[in-house]
């Protein structure tokens, strides 16, 4: 891969690398580090790739993996985040009222939505993506839009 290449896909990935990875640690600063370290494995990588939804897919499943590592770490189990103290940093364009709802489930299931509705993978890339079965991901996804649907309607009624 040249340099130029790398440049490229940092630009065009970037934010789809940071969004995966805050989807799963709930900390913009986390995930952009994680972002910034999967960038690196790309930059460092010698293998090759087929296209440019071939490295998007390794990238966002480098981040979904290294994300998942930070959640299980011990420094992270110990340590009270900024995040945990006020109210959860976002960087979500489209201003949707879902995506806190979203961060609030499992990351299993957090990482198969967002792969799926928010950057548009089907069912059978979600899988290959995440390395499971496709009967696993409409799992995922079914349970997700369950507990969605429940979290989303007691805010509702919340603010009844």
């Amino acid at each position: 891969m040249t340099y130029n290449d790398f440049e490229r896909y940092v630009v065009l990935y970037r934010s789809s690398v940071t969004r995966a990875a805050l989807f799963i640690l709930h900390d913009v600063d986390e995930a952009e580090d994680i972002a910034q370290d999967v960038f690196l494995r790309l930059y460092t990588y010698t293998g090759s790739f087929e296209s440019d939804d071939h490295v998007k897919a390794w990238l966002l499943r480098c981040s979904a993996n290294m994300s998942i590592d930070a959640v299980r770490s011990f420094r992270r189990k110990h340590i009270v985040s900024l995040s945990e103290v006020g109210e959860l940093p976002t960087r979500d364009n489209t201003g949707s009222s879902v995506l806190p709802a979203v961060m609030a489930l499992p990351a299993k299931q957090q990482i198969a939505i967002y792969l799926h509705y928010y950057e548009g993978y089907s069912v059978q890339e979600t899988a290959a993506i995440l390395k499971i079965s496709q009967s696993a991901v409409k799992q995922r996804l079914k349970s997700g839009r369950e507990k969605l649907k429940t979290l989303i309607k007691g805010e509702i009624e919340d603010d009844i």
